[in-house]
């Protein structure tokens, strides 16, 4: 069960934001990139409804939700549309229809079902829609995304712009571990001519900056103290 979050301070948002965004830029200086080519995603999914027009009273310009039917009900609370929208989570091929008029890039996109509902439905799309693959880079059995060695094929046909690629590397407590993952996506992205990598959560986004994330996911630490 989901443990929502029922009340954020925007003050406290910020703070948290400031901080994320210090660590991306020293990552940045360690690795010689540019930290203004590293945005923040702020995950939704343990966010009540109401409180997300805070978000973007806390500096927040991106907003991730996991499910399709959570998404639906935080656009449409007044003020909402302030911040960019972007679905992350597993995408149901049956739920497509529901989200393209609503989201700016789908980062989950990795099942032949998707790819013909997003021809199917392309005209309910934004036209500015983008999307990425989901890659299994670690080769995990219970994890979603394409193998890698079939990606160049599912890129080929995807009826919306493929932007870049993202993974969900396997749990670790230490975010090094993350490392060789997020280096093995960053190699998949060169080879395919892809310049954006979503790649990065709470636990080990510094790692995944060091290693060319273009977008980091962080949820609930930056919305209340853990």
């Amino acid at each position: 069960m989901v443990e929502v979050i029922p009340r954020i301070d925007p003050g406290f948002v910020a703070a948290r934001l400031t901080e994320a965004r210090e660590r991306i830029a020293a990552a940045c200086a360690r690795v010689g990139r540019d930290p203004d080519g590293v945005e923040i995603l702020v995950a939704t999914k343990y966010l009540a409804a109401d409180q997300v027009p805070l978000l973007a009273d806390a500096g927040v310009t991106i907003a991730g939700e996991n499910r399709a039917q959570a998404l639906l009900e935080k656009v449409a609370v007044p003020g909402a549309d302030r911040l960019r929208w972007e679905f992350i989570g597993q995408l149901q091929s049956r739920k497509v229809a529901e989200i393209l008029p609503h989201v700016r890039r789908i980062h989950s996109v990795c099942s032949d079902s998707v790819l013909k509902r997003l021809e199917r439905h392309r005209e309910l799309a934004r036209p500015d829609l983008d999307v990425l693959i989901q890659v299994n880079v670690s080769g995990e059995h219970a994890k979603d995304g394409v193998d890698p060695n079939v990606l160049g094929d599912v890129i080929a046909r995807c009826p919306v712009r493929v932007a870049g690629l993202m993974t969900m590397p396997p749990f670790a407590e230490d975010p090094e571990q993350s490392r060789r993952w997020f280096a093995r996506l960053q190699a998949l992205a060169d080879q395919h001519g892809l310049p954006e990598l979503s790649m990065g959560t709470t636990q080990d986004y510094v790692v995944a900056v060091e290693e060319g994330a273009t977008v980091v996911r962080l949820g609930s630490g930056l919305l209340r103290a853990e």
